[in-house]
């Protein structure tokens, strides 16, 4: 990679960690799986979010069309009581009634549950209307005397009996618990609803330099366009950080538990399979885009179908390549990877690897790491197919890729 900032830590410095003795750069997993989910949605046209804001969405959407806003307010907080079993979800009522626990869900969720508050308006007028008078009528609880503490206390349990969601549970939990090919694919825990649990069927490791990386300072200014007559200078100066360094990638995609998600879906699997291998290669974190343009690919690819547990070749860099006598580490890079794959070959041995293959921009295939694709097309089509093919045993292996 060029001089780029794709991922930062606290201090506003590319994020780093120790590797074999030296610091590397690094890109934190949930920083390319939000790049990958992002391109991924888009190619699909399907979209999900990660949110806490449901609520103060819905309730802004309902003051749109009309509505006062303490009944949109009281509609929104609604949505979540009738989420989750019990108390339903858990919100913050001094920050605007968004959820205490962050939500993945389908982006069409703010539109259903929207127009389910619109389908039963009449109830959550009278609901509100009624705990607004009851609240009312409450005693002070700073003028509550001891004596008529358990006629309170009561009062509240019955409160909390009466209060059941105004708005149908089932609907609202059918609109929780819907899944995205995201959400399929990367997985979702919402411990107030397990019924929402999808286990992921996408590991992602943190890319990581093969080789010592540390931050390079990049002082800069901003000229001041509309300085008085006689003054020079800029009117900002600060120092950036950027790193560079030849990054290994690495994940793995369980295809049968992905299958299992899709409901036994074959096709469906095999379509995300392949959308999510190209997306993989091609993706990129977005941060100082416009500072950088980091829009480089990967060299070399490298895909691996497994039936059983997946196997990744960072070990291959645990020690830091040393850059070539001309300069540059790619190919000692190459040479490191792949002499680390032969070496597993040769301890774990072949019977479980379905297929295995690679494309990068040399001509010449590289020794150990399979068939030489001559395009990152070739490559996709030739993994997804070796992935989907069925085994004896009547299930799909689950592909391993492995991008380098």
């Amino acid at each position: 990679m060029p001089a780029c900032l794709l991922n930062r830590d606290d201090n506003d410095e590319p994020k780093t960690l120790q590797m074999g003795g030296v610091p590397r750069w690094t890109v934190s997993s949930q920083c390319w799986k939000h790049a990958l989910r992002h391109q991924l949605e888009a190619d699909l046209g399907e979209y999900a979010a990660r949110t806490r804001m449901l609520p103060p969405r819905i309730a802004a959407l309902l003051r749109a069309e009309g509505w006062p806003p303490e009944l949109a307010a009281f509609a929104a907080a609604e949505t979540a009581r009738a989420a989750a079993p019990g108390e339903g979800l858990k919100t913050e009522p001094d920050h605007g009634g968004r959820t205490a626990a962050m939500l993945f869900a389908s982006q069409d969720i703010l539109a259903g549950l929207v127009d389910l508050c619109r389908r039963h308006r009449p109830a959550l007028e009278q609901a509100a209307a009624e705990r607004a008078t009851r609240a009312a009528a409450a005693p002070d609880p700073q003028n509550t005397t001891a004596g008529t503490k358990s006629k309170n206390s009561g009062r509240r349990r019955a409160k909390t009996a009466v209060d059941a969601p105004v708005l149908p549970a089932e609907e609202v939990h059918a609109h929780v618990i819907r899944r995205t090919a995201t959400i399929n694919l990367f997985g979702r825990m919402l411990a107030e609803v397990p019924e929402a649990h999808v286990d992921g069927a996408v590991q992602l490791a943190p890319a990581f330099t093969v080789h010592r990386s540390d931050p390079q300072p990049d002082f800069f200014t901003a000229v001041e366009d509309w300085a008085l007559p006689g003054e020079a200078g800029s009117a900002h100066l600060q120092t950036g950080y950027r790193t560079t360094g030849v990054l290994y990638r690495y994940a793995t995609v369980n295809l049968t538990e992905l299958t299992a998600h899709l409901d036994g879906d074959h096709e469906q699997a095999r379509d995300l399979l392949a959308r999510f291998a190209e997306a993989f290669i091609t993706s990129l974190p977005q941060a100082k885009r416009t500072a950088t343009a980091p829009h480089t690919l990967p060299y070399l690819v490298h895909y691996a179908v497994r039936d059983r547990r997946p196997v990744s070749y960072a070990a291959a860099f645990e020690q830091p390549v040393q850059p070539a006598r001309t300069g540059g580490y790619t190919r000692p890079a190459l040479r490191a990877l792949s002499e680390h794959a032969g070496a597993l070959t040769r301890l774990l041995g072949t019977r479980h690897r379905v297929a295995h293959g690679h494309a990068h921009t040399g001509d010449d295939p590289v020794e150990h790491l399979g068939v030489h694709h001559a395009s990152f097309e070739d490559l996709v089509t030739a993994c997804t197919t070796a992935a989907c093919t069925t085994t004896p045993a009547g299930l799909p292996p689950a592909p391993r890729l492995v991008p380098a």
